[in-house]
């Protein structure tokens, strides 16, 4: 049995609908899930990765695991203590979705440093390990969607720099595959789209999807800054501000990590955004 964390995230909701639809037995789960949030048949459970013990009835019986970072609660997870209850019920095989800023930005608490502390439990823990290090997700265009909807307009700062954004479902993908064949333990992948596109290109991509235009609006820093501190701490906002403006040539980097695993290119935000057109209209 899989164990997916994080299951109503957009990688763990496409993970859990990849293993099912190839016959895996899956147990998914996150804070809040409910029987809409998962394919039927599909066996749930809530709990917390903040609390290990809540862990303990998911783990029973289960062979690996897919552990997501924690997003913004990372910082308190204990996942040297996770990952001893994930053992103590059967689990030998763990996939995690980590953050390439492990890599990109190391002496950054809030991209790079928490991450790390999780990427070392998991590398010492004993079990098999596959490391998953995504880049910026095409779906963080979703914050979009409500201006999108209401005046078909995009509004974003450093709108001519362009990053390689991944689509989750890819990631998904890569995770499957890492979770149920041999071959990929003891392997860190770097996940990213197939070309650099910029916030422009992104807005024209959701205006070509909708079959109609979508006005780009670039943001000063400042005005972003703002904008992102009404949902963001001050140090994550600083660090993702720093990314989208002045990213670094790693961080710009296409990997080929996509393609070895799935035999096939990335996808590219054009077709993230034909398949969820439906949030823009």
């Amino acid at each position: 049995m899989i164990v997916v964390t994080g299951a109503t995230g957009n990688v763990g909701r496409s993970l859990v609908q990849v293993l099912a639809a190839g016959g895996e037995r899956v147990t998914a789960t996150s804070r809040t899930i409910k029987d809409a949030d998962v394919p039927k048949a599909v066996p749930h459970r809530a709990a917390d990765l903040t609390d290990a013990e809540s862990l303990r009835p998911v783990f029973d019986g289960a062979d690996a695991l897919f552990l997501q970072n924690g997003g913004a609660s990372a910082h308190l997870l204990n996942p040297y203590e996770i990952l001893d209850v994930a053992k103590a019920g059967g689990v030998g095989r763990v996939v995690l979705l980590s953050s390439q800023g492990v890599a990109t930005r190391p002496q950054s608490a809030s991209h790079g440093d928490t991450a790390r502390t999780i990427e070392d439990a998991v590398r010492e823990s004993g079990m098999t390990w596959t490391i998953l290090r995504p880049g910026g997700f095409n779906s963080n265009a979703y914050a979009w969607a409500e201006t999108v909807r209401a005046h078909r307009s995009v509004a974003a700062p450093f709108g001519d720099v362009g990053l390689p954004t991944v689509d989750p479902d890819d990631i998904a993908e890569v995770a499957a595959v890492a979770l149920r064949e041999d071959g990929h333990g003891g392997r860190i992948y770097e996940l990213t789209g197939p070309a650099p596109s910029t916030p422009r290109q992104r807005a024209a991509a959701i205006g070509e999807a909708l079959g109609e235009p979508v006005r780009f609006m670039e943001q000063t820093r400042e005005e972003a800054r703002e904008e992102m501190l009404r949902f963001m701490p001050e140090p994550v906002v600083e660090t993702t501000l720093a990314i989208l403006g002045e990213p670094t040539g790693a961080e710009q980097r296409v990997s080929p990590d996509v393609e070895r695993v799935l035999g096939r290119a990335p996808r590219t935000f054009a077709d993230w955004s034909r398949r969820y057109v439906a949030a823009f209209r």
